[in-house]
């Protein structure tokens, strides 16, 4: 099945595709990277996204984003930004689904917990989790482990943030998995990933800043009139207010979100275009070896983006509140840890049987792995089994 006539000569083609680690008879009814997109959708991982922490733990209320929603938002702004450069939107859409599903329970506090604990055994990073979650981990299929995706798509999961080995990074700088993993199916690590991958990557980008200040607000960390000061920011909200000035705190949020999505949205496509047109790439390749990224924001854009960072580093994601919640999730991630890798016959059956009597990097591999596995309340209730004597055994 083809998609070529739609497409940029410069878009991957899923009739060009490298394919899979394991042959599979082609589909007579989706492309690769359509097949791709499905099984993602279809796996375990990607369900317990819905139970992840994107800033605020599960629990702390239904309306906060989940690692799950956040990652159906980044696959809509991908899909838009795809289209609108003839690149391959089921593509681009498979690796936004995919991109955070190696992300522990708690976010970026369980994913600090887990790479402290795994620092004297290959470290841990959820870029690379993500590749053992897709190649390794996701057990669905009769004739190989994982989902078996295509080599666009990996190369997508590995690189959509930019090469992984060059002049400053050597192959003793690769997290573990994938280095293992690149050593049987080449993942070409020094080049850039292909145009879908970089705007999936940068869609993540637009769609996190940008609602974090929805939830930021929601929340009570801070409050609109903290924005005003803001570059890109306080303007539409000003702008915003100007127009509607009846109009209730809510739907001034929203209609001022959408507004700077669609802002950065369309610097993006302005600017990938200017790069596209100064490096007149032939195929996919030309852009994987240019010397940079070919989507990207203009500088103008950067110094916005960039101011925004700033201030919800330090208005939100430092929050006191957020402190609290983080320093608690890190514990139980950290507790969990220890236990189970100084008495793996704590875990489940199935687990130990990837241990049964294994080195310790191994036994913390596999600990790291179900750590990872985990749900926010998923990790909450086996804190609760193995710390509180009164806990009922499940």
């Amino acid at each position: 099945m083809t998609t070529r006539h739609s497409l940029a000569i410069y878009a991957c083609h899923p009739d060009d595709s490298r394919g899979r680690l394991f042959d599979e008879p082609l589909s007579a009814t989706r492309t690769c990277f359509q097949r791709d997109r499905d099984r993602i959708i279809h796996s375990a991982a990607f369900r317990r996204l819905e139970y992840k922490t994107q800033v605020f733990v599960n629990h702390e209320g239904d309306f906060f984003r989940t690692r799950l929603t956040h990652s159906l938002e980044v696959a809509q702004i991908t899909r838009s930004v795809c289209r609108s450069l003839d690149l391959n939107e089921d593509l681009g859409e498979a690796l936004a689904l995919a991109h955070d599903l190696g992300h522990p329970p708690f976010g970026h506090a369980g994913e600090e917990a887990l790479r402290e604990m795994m620092t004297p055994y290959g470290g841990f990073d959820h870029n690379a989790q993500s590749l053992r979650v897709v190649t390794l981990l996701e057990s669905r299929y009769a004739d190989f482990q994982g989902l078996n995706l295509s080599w666009e798509t990996l190369e997508g999961v590995v690189k959509h943030n930019g090469p992984l080995l060059n002049m400053a990074k050597g192959q003793d700088d690769l997290p573990t998995a994938v280095a293992q993993y690149n050593a049987a199916h080449d993942l070409e690590l020094h080049t850039f990933a292909g145009p879908e991958a970089q705007v999936a990557a940068i869609s993540d980008d637009v769609a996190y800043n940008n609602h974090d200040i929805d939830d930021g607000i929601r929340a009570g960390l801070f409050n609109i009139n903290d924005l005003n000061d803001v570059p890109l920011v306080g303007p539409i909200f000003f702008e915003v207010k100007k127009a509607y000035p009846d109009l209730d705190d809510s739907r001034l949020v929203f209609e001022s979100v959408r507004r700077m999505i669609g802002a950065m949205v369309e610097d993006l496509l302005a600017e990938t275009g200017r790069r596209l047109q100064d490096l007149n790439p032939k195929s996919s390749e030309d852009i994987r070896n240019a010397s940079h990224s070919i989507a990207g924001f203009s500088q103008t854009m950067r110094a916005n983006d960039a101011a925004l960072r700033i201030f919800l580093h330090e208005n939100m994601y430092r929050h006191y509140k957020l402190n609290r919640m983080t320093s608690k999730a890190k514990r139980v991630v950290t507790d969990l840890f220890k236990l189970l890798v100084n008495e793996p016959g704590c875990l489940p059956m199935e687990w130990q049987r990837k241990i049964d009597g294994k080195d310790k990097e191994t036994t913390s591999r596999v600990v790291a792995d179900y750590l990872a596995d985990m749900t926010d309340r998923f990790a909450l209730d086996e804190y609760r089994e193995l710390f509180d004597v009164q806990a009922k055994n499940a």
